[in-house]
Order: C-alpha cells, then sequence, then structure tokens
C-alpha cells in the first residue's frame, strides 16, 4: 500500500483532482489504510516490527537459556560469522562483538594505540560516545564541522585541521547515510593516520563508489557498531561490535574485550569487560535476515514524507529542508531529520514552538543534537566557543526528528504532516 501511495503522482491544485490528504482519508474509509486520525504518533514504536518475528525470537531465547551458556560462547561467534557474511568482509577480515558500540569506539582505539595527547578528528555533531572515548585514553578530540546537507563531517574542514598530531579521522555516519571516505582517505594514508568508522547508526547503509559497494563501517581500519534497541538492528539491551580486515587488529580487539587476555587467567595488557552476551548475539541474529526489509521499509517511508511535504509547498527557501540523499549512498533512514528555519525570534525558536505544538497534538518528535560537543560543559578544557563549527550550531538550533520506523503508517505521516502545515503555513 504504501509503495502505491508513494507512487501517485498527485496535481497541485487543479480544479476537480483529489489532494494528497483526501486520497489518505478515501484510503482509510476504503478500510485499505488503518485510521490513526486520533491517539498518539510515537517518535518508536519497536513492537510493531516485533509481531513480525515474535515466534522466532522466543525460540532464540528459549535456545539459550536452554544451553546456560551466556557470555561470548557459540551464539556470539555465530552472529559474528552472519555479520561477516553479511558486510562480506574477505577471508581475513573479522567481526568482535562487545558489550555496547561505545565500548566498540573506545576498543578499536586502544587497539590503534592511541595515547594521551594524540588528536583524533571527528565531528561536532553526534552522540556524546563518539568523543568521549578519545578523552577516556586522555587523547584530544578535535572537532572538524559539517556539512550543512547531509549533517555529516565536512571532509574539507577534516583536511584544515590536519595536525603532525593527528593520530586517527573518526567519522561518523550519522542518521544513517555514510561519509564519502574515498575523497580524503589517499591523503590520509599518506600520512599514516588511521580511520575508525563510528557506523553505530549506520549497520546497513552502503555507498558505491566507483565499481566498489562499500558497506558502512567496512572502508576504514576499524568499524564500530551499536546494537541499542533503538537501531536498525538492535537488541533487547545493549550490544556492540568492530569489524576490521586486519587479522592482527581483529586478534587484539578479541584479546582487549577479555581484559587483555589472549588465554584465560594470561593477560598481555590492560582491557575491558566488554563482552557480547549471549542472548544478545541469539536475537540479533534472528533480526539480521530481516533488516534489509526494514530499511528498504524506511526508505519507503522517507520517500512518502518529502512526497507529502513537497505536494504541500513546506520545502525550500526559508522554508523546510529535506534530508539529503548523496550521490552514490544508500541512506537507511535511522533517523529522519527535517531542518526547520530559526525564524525571527531568537528567545522562541521556530522548531521549538513547532515541536511543542505537535506534542500537544499527539505528534511525538525530538531533537538529536541540541548542543553540539565542543559546547559541552565536559570539554570546556578544549577551548571551544560558539562560533568555532557555525554549521553545527545552526543545525542544533534548527534539526527536528520525526517518525520513522518498520510498522509506522502512511496515514499517521499524512496526520504529522498537515499539523506541520497547519503551524508553519502562516510562518513561511
Amino acid at each position: 500500500m504504501l509503495g502505491t501511495a508513494c507512487a501517485l503522482r498527485l496535481p497541485t491544485g487543479a480544479g476537480g483532482f483529489f489532494s494528497l490528504s483526501q486520497i489518505i482519508k478515501e484510503l482509510m474509509r476504503m478500510g485499505k489504510l488503518p485510521d490513526t486520525t486520533g491517539g498518539t504518533v510515537p517518535i518508536l514504536d519497536l513492537g510493531r516490527a516485533f509481531e513480525e518475528i515474535r515466534g522466532e525470537v522466543r525460540a532464540a531465547v528459549d535456545r539459550v537459556f536452554d544451553a546456560q551458556a551466556f557470555i561470548l560462547g557459540r551464539e556470539v561467534r555465530a552472529f559474528e560469522e552472519h555479520v561477516e557474511a553479511y558486510l562480506e568482509l574477505p577471508g581475513d577480515g573479522a567481526a568482535v562483538g562487545c558489550a555496547s558500540g561505545s565500548d566498540a569506539l573506545l576498543l578499536a582505539l586502544m587497539a590503534l594505540d592511541i595515547k594521551p595527547g594524540d588528536e583524533v578528528i571527528t565531528t561536532p555533531y553526534t552522540f556524546f560516545a563518539t568523543a568521549s572515548a578519545v578523552t577516556r585514553l586522555g587523547a584530544v578530540p578535535v572537532f572538524a564541522d559539517i556539512d550543512p546537507d547531509t549533517y555529516n563531517v565536512s571532509l574539507a574542514d577534516v583536511e584544515r585541521k590536519l595536525t603532525p598530531r593527528t593520530k586517527v579521522f573518526l567519522p561518523v555516519h550519522l542518521f544513517g547515510q555514510m561519509t564519502p571516505l574515498e575523497a580524503v582517505t589517499p591523503l590520509l594514508r599518506e600520512r599514516e593516520i588511521r580511520i575508525v568508522e563510528d557506523a553505530a547508526q549506520s549497520f546497513g547503509a552502503w555507498r558505491r563508489v566507483g565499481d566498489r559497494l562499500l558497506r558502512a563501517g567496512t572502508a576504514g581500519d576499524i568499524g564500530c557498531y551499536s546494537f541499542f534497541p533503538t537501531k536498525n538492528l538492535g537488541g533487547c539491551g545493549d550490544g556492540g561490535m568492530t569489524v576490521t580486515s586486519e587479522p592482527e587488529l581483529a586478534a587484539r580487539l578479541r584479546k582487549l574485550r577479555v581484559h587483555g587476555a589472549g588465554t584465560t587467567y594470561f593477560h598481555e595488557e590492560v582491557g575491558l569487560n566488554s563482552r557480547l552476551d549471549a542472548l544478545q548475539a541469539a536475537i540479533l541474529d534472528v533480526k539480521l535476515p530481516h533488516l534489509e526489509a526494514w530499511n528498504e521499509e524506511r526508505r519507503s517511508l522517507a520517500a512518502f514524507y518529502r512526497l507529502c511535504f513537497e505536494s504541500r509547498g513546506l520545502t525550500g527557501p526559508e522554508k523546510l529542508r529535506l534530508p539529503v540523499e548523496l550521490e552514490g549512498n544508500y541512506h537507511i533512514y535511522h533517523q529522519y531529520v527535517i531542518r526547520v528555519p530559526e525564524g525571527r525570534d531568537p528567545a522562541q525558536p521556530l522548531r521549538d514552538r513547532l515541536m511543542a505544538w505537535l506534542e500537544e497534538r499527539g505528534l511525538s518528535t525530538r531533537v538529536y543534537y541540541p548542543l553540539p560537543l565542543h559546547l559541552q560543559p565536559c570539554f570546556a578544557f578544549l577551548g571551544g566557543r560558539p562560533g568555532d563549527c557555525p554549521e553545527a550550531e545552526r543545525l542544533s538550533r534548527e534539526a527536528l526528528a520525526l517518525p520513522i520506523f518498520p510498522g509506522l503508517r502512511a496515514s499517521e505521516q499524512e496526520r504529522l504532516v498537515s499539523a506541520v502545515a497547519e503551524f508553519l503555513g502562516p510562518r513561511l
């Protein structure tokens, strides 16, 4: 049904034609779409996709409890092997499960011997864990500004921020879209700078470069994933993973996740206690074969949002800005983040007023992220000031994430967009 709705070519007001709103209402009347004109529209509802796989998940959980083996072991290794196949890692490549996406970043930097004083270039517009992994090792996060269209780090600014102390470039594939790393990789290789990909939000995203298809997390030296429940591939608690094509790094990552032990009770270095639970691995292994369909559904939902917004004339200069999918990218829309113009009153940003308006009507939205990392109090010692990363700062005032998840209904999207149009119409 959603594919049919997305394929409609809608007129823009000629007499005798149906509006998008009328079509949605007619479909609901016919029983082709659920009537969701009342009640709330959540920012995320994991239960809708779970209903498809309830039996499979329960069987996997029972299998783990029947075996009474809960840490690493057969379930984790099976999931790692399936991820290796999914990502099409080379024969000596490896996936190494760990306790969280945050730990994956920390383990990756530890495996690359990042030391106090080393510089790691990354984006200020990301979840906190990206930079906290750097500072935990005494290294220095250096923030490069973002591209205002893709929200990913600006590679031109990355080049400007390189110094002799730069040891790692840590790009974030934000909201489900890859950074075009091929544009900067030759320069980084020439300077012997390692690449650690934060692909926490982009498991399953890819980018076509020439005749190659690169999965998010496989374009650099180490890729890092999160399996937090809200992710496109999410578990029933915390979980994470690193992947690499270098056998030496894989071996070290495996040691570091178990206190630096090569064999039990013999510790070659100080590592972490960061093991993926068998229960998480078993559930993730059930979900992995469904991921492509779920990601495709997210892409269809994103296309329908675009249709809804554009058909109402809400997009363009001084209006809403919708997500931009870079040519060659396969965006998996972990989040669907629009930009709301700031408005005339800095004390009452238009984005915040719109968010409150929608919330009053049972329509949930979120802000990712309200304060860039270079302005966070805990990083004040780095000397960051307002204006250092103007594009990231502007996005933090304009970004608004709309509901997008498998099972979201076209009628719910239509209801939300109609409310946005009602609020913004007189103000744009």
